[in-house]
């Protein structure tokens, strides 16, 4: 059976870039400009609080992992709160990729991981946009076993942490990406895959991406009505049920094109469409190159 998010991170090739070891005191408040980039966060003992791009604030605990694919503003702050009046707190650098918020004296009551993540597909943009907004996991046992083996290799400073580290950190990423347990709020492919009705029309669209589809179709195979289906998919999801075909194939088309595989008339056969010339038009409308140049500038040697 094919599986969607499989597909999507596959594509996406994603690692997790370790940067800090961040540990704080007392009340503090942070906030720094992202510019789009993938963020993650994974607090190792006690608890703060988490804003994205003014999104409502969340309460991490110790365990809870959080990814947000794209962000742009990511505020931080203490559970007790900091004055209205006080200054935005200044990290200090302690050494060895370790920095220190807040009261500087005394024992920390916080200890969390907080990076960036990379994603190297060249269409990360249109594969973030399959996913959820902000992903916040707590309460799963695996990712739990992969935040405890995280914490000990911080705390054990054995050889080779920065190796284990970064594929500890790239599993919890994927770990993350594929639970369920995704934020009810963020529309995603993830909250669509834990709709059944709805998960059984992205792994035929995913199955059989060179059918004809229409919503109709789609809305048949998830034994809905057809404005019913498209409702619910467009909430879930967070892309109208066509746009999001629209989105995987072109992607998979990308991604053939780069790797040189085949013909752009095998290509348009591959991907859904009845001939080189409408595949043509549909791939330079949406990614404003046509498919010859675009491999031309795009291509990579196939692995």
């Amino acid at each position: 059976m094919i599986d969607p998010l499989a597909e999507v991170v596959t594509l996406l090739q994603p690692s997790a870039r370790y940067a800090k070891l961040v540990v704080g005191a007392g009340p503090w408040h942070i906030r720094r400009s992202d510019a789009g980039q993938p963020f993650y966060c994974v607090v190792l003992e006690g608890a703060c609080c988490l804003a994205i791009d003014r999104r409502e604030t969340i309460e991490l605990r110790s365990g809870d992992f959080i990814l947000v694919p794209e962000a742009y503003g990511v505020a931080m702050s203490s559970i007790i709160p900091a004055p209205a009046d006080s200054s935005e707190a200044v990290p200090v650098a302690l050494g060895g990729g370790e920095f220190r918020i807040g009261d500087q004296d005394g024992p920390p009551d916080l200890k969390m991981l907080a990076g960036h993540c990379s994603f190297g597909s060249p269409d990360a943009d249109l594969l973030v946009s399959l996913l959820p907004q902000v992903v916040h996991v707590r309460g799963e046992p695996r990712l739990a076993t992969l935040v405890q083996l995280v914490r000990d290799e911080f705390r054990d400073r054995r050889p080779a942490r920065e190796v284990i580290l970064t594929h500890l950190l790239e599993v919890l990423l994927i770990e993350a990406l594929r639970s369920t347990a995704a934020t009810p709020f963020s529309p995603g492919l993830v909250r669509g895959l834990a709709d059944e009705r709805l998960a059984v029309t992205l792994r035929r669209m995913h199955e059989s991406p060179t059918k004809t589809w229409t919503v109709a179709q789609l809305a048949k195979e998830a034994a809905l009505s057809r404005s019913a289906f498209f409702e619910r998919f467009s909430r879930a999801v967070g892309l109208a049920p066509m746009a999001y075909l629209l989105n995987w194939r072109m992607a998979l088309a990308k991604n053939m094109l780069r790797r040189s595989e085949v013909g752009i008339a095998e290509i348009a056969q591959r991907v859904g469409y009845g001939s080189a010339s409408a595949f043509s038009v549909a791939f330079t409308r949406h990614v404003g190159l046509p498919p010859a140049r675009y491999a031309r500038q795009q291509s990579v040697p196939a692995p």
